[in-house]
């Protein structure tokens, strides 16, 4: 989600001009080109939580147990998707639709916690050979000389194709 595109202070604004000008959300969200859905579910987490619900809340991270409190509370028929993001103060209904996903495809460990971006020490990688101080071989330099040329030579080749598929004419 990254960071929030509106401050703690304006959709504090926002909310309470709903309540205390008796206006509905869809009139607020519509003066200040807003998606109506959006200022609603401020609403409402403000009603809940007061200004703590309104508070930033993306890169949570939820144990397996709170996950699957939040899933059965959803099987039983209590509460959707959207009152459960409601509910358990969850920033984003589709969270809890991706933890559905994982744990009808994997269980419950779909629902652990994976550690995200890059690995620290990939597997894969290797290492550039250390250039060693001593002067490499007269066989190891006409090795490397040779590398070069075929270099050089594949390069020009590609070089004279493409010059003449320019001077050739389209049809």
């Amino acid at each position: 989600m990254g960071i929030s595109k509106y401050s703690l202070e304006f959709k504090k604004d926002c909310v309470e001009t709903i309540i205390r000008d008796l206006r509905s959300a869809s009139s607020v969200a519509h003066d200040l080109g807003l998606d109506a859905a959006m200022v609603r579910k401020w609403v409402k987490f403000y009603e809940l939580y007061g200004l703590a619900g309104l508070e930033r809340k993306s890169n949570r991270k939820y144990s397996v147990k709170f996950k699957m409190k939040v899933l059965h509370a959803i099987s039983t028929g209590r509460f959707s998707v959207k009152e459960s993001a409601l509910k358990f103060n969850i920033a984003a209904g589709s969270s809890i639709i991706n933890w559905q996903r994982n744990y009808e495809k994997f269980g419950i460990l779909g629902l652990e916690n994976k550690s995200g971006g890059r690995p620290k020490i990939m597997s894969d990688y290797k290492r550039k050979k250390r250039k060693s101080d001593k002067p490499l071989s007269r066989e190891e330099e006409l090795l490397l000389e040779n590398e070069r040329l075929r270099a050089e030579i594949a390069v020009l080749k590609k070089l004279d194709a493409l010059i003449l598929a320019r001077k050739r004419p389209r049809l």
